[in-house]
Order: C-alpha cells, then structure tokens, then sequence
C-alpha cells in the first residue's frame, strides 16, 4: 500500500484514531480510490509496530462509517469517500461533481400540485396555487446517497424530466436566466420512514440528515423550496464558525 502511515506514541490521540484518520484522510483526497484493497490486519499492524486489535479497530472504525467494506475472499476494500457539503449556496450535484463522486439522477416524480399551506409560506404564493413538484433520487457511484424533494413557482422554467436526470437543477434555472443569490436553510436529523429507507437502501428507522431549503433571486423572490434527506455515512455540512467580536 503506497501511503505514508505513520503514528506517534508520544501523542495522547489513541493509536487506533491516529491510523483511522490518515487512512480516511487518504480516502477523501483520493490516494485511496473506491475499489481500492487496503490490505491485511497482519501485515498493515507488522508494517506500523502495531497490535492487530489496534488495527482492527481502526479498519472498524472506518466501516462503520461506510468508507470502507470487509468482502469475504476478497479483504477490506474502499467503498466510496464521504462528501463533506459546506455551507454556501451550491447543489448537490455541483458538489458531487467537484468532488469526483461521478453523480447520477432518477427522477421519479415530476408533476403539478397544489401548494400547501407550508409551501406556499415558503413560496409566497396563495394556498392552493399550482406549483411544481419534482422528486429526484441523487446517486454517486451507482449507490443512493439522497433524495430530494424540490418545489418551484409554476411557469418558472421548463423542468424536462431528461434535462433533469442529467444535470442539476441549479444549472438548469440558471440556463433559463435565475440569477440565484441568496437562501434560508435549516439542517436536522431523524429516523427513516419505512419508504425513506428503501430509497436510501437504509434501514428503516436509520438516521437521516435533513435540509430544507428556501432559494431566491437577485430579485428578492422565492423561486425553489427544497426539502431534502440524506445518508449520513455518505454526507455531512461543513461549518466556519467565527467568534463575535
């Protein structure tokens, strides 16, 4: 395995950690790419001076994650790199592009309703006003990581079902001259209903990340609610905090 792996006993970060993090550092930035054999507990334990149960927590820690699999005859393997989403006004598939993730699109709702009261809030529109429902499944190397559910002003852009399963929908309002600037947006968590889960190949019941979204122009005006689910050992929101002066 051509990686630098080292460890420092003199640190008080357990050993098991120290290996874990460069391993999954490798991953995100690519030394480690999905397929990838990461090689036996003995040999990787020989090669650092380390006990094989310090290893073997380390690989432990990386699968429970979902970066990495143990495969039977095979050995432990990569499976994909986690994509960490930080927080400004991008889409998931801008997102999963810039961070090699290779995204696809199911498009599996593309209809016209009428706007609830919570929707129509988020839309300025009047309750009962007929809006655009769009339900995508988002995909990264062939394996679900979100479903998203997205609502927008109807006569607002052309939303052409195979223009949407190839590319992002903030590329398409902004062909069709959006100018977006600004959003509201709200992150949570829960447990996955029993249809959530079989989209996300999750248990049901299983965690979820959560985003609702409201987007708006350079206008001041509503053009997209967003409400979106997400597997959290695939995804996670950055933060930059900075302190108040």
């Amino acid at each position: 395995m051509p990686l630098d792996l080292r460890v420092d006993r003199s640190s008080p970060v357990p050993l098991y950690y120290q290996l874990a993090q460069q391993l999954e550092a490798a991953i995100e930035h690519g030394s480690l790419t999905p397929g990838s054999l990461l090689g036996n507990e003995i040999e990787l334990a020989a090669r650092l001076g380390l006990s094989r149960p310090t290893v073997r927590q380390a690989i432990q820690s990386l699968v429970d994650k979902g970066l990495l699999v143990r495969r039977r005859g095979v050995g432990t393997q990569v499976v994909h790199s986690q994509v960490k989403r930080p927080l400004e006004l991008s889409s998931l598939y801008d997102d999963l592009e810039s961070a090699g993730q290779r995204p696809a699109t199911k498009v599996l709702v593309n209809t016209v309703v009428p706007a609830s009261a919570e929707i129509a809030a988020a839309l300025s529109v009047a309750e009962g006003t007929e809006v655009c429902r769009v339900e995508r499944l988002r995909l990264a190397h062939g394996e679900p990581m979100a479903y998203l559910t997205n609502y927008l002003p109807s006569g607002l852009l052309d939303l052409d079902t195979g223009q949407l399963e190839a590319t992002g929908l903030y590329r398409l309002m902004r062909a069709a001259g959006i100018t977006l600037h600004s959003a509201r947006q709200s992150i949570g968590a829960r447990g996955a209903s029993a249809a959530e889960a079989e989209r996300l190949t999750e248990p049901e019941g299983a965690p979820l990340l959560t985003m609702r979204r409201t987007t708006y122009d350079d206008t001041g005006r509503a053009v997209e609610f967003g409400d979106h689910i997400y597997r959290p050992t695939r995804y996670s929101f950055e933060f930059q905090l900075l302190a108040r002066s």
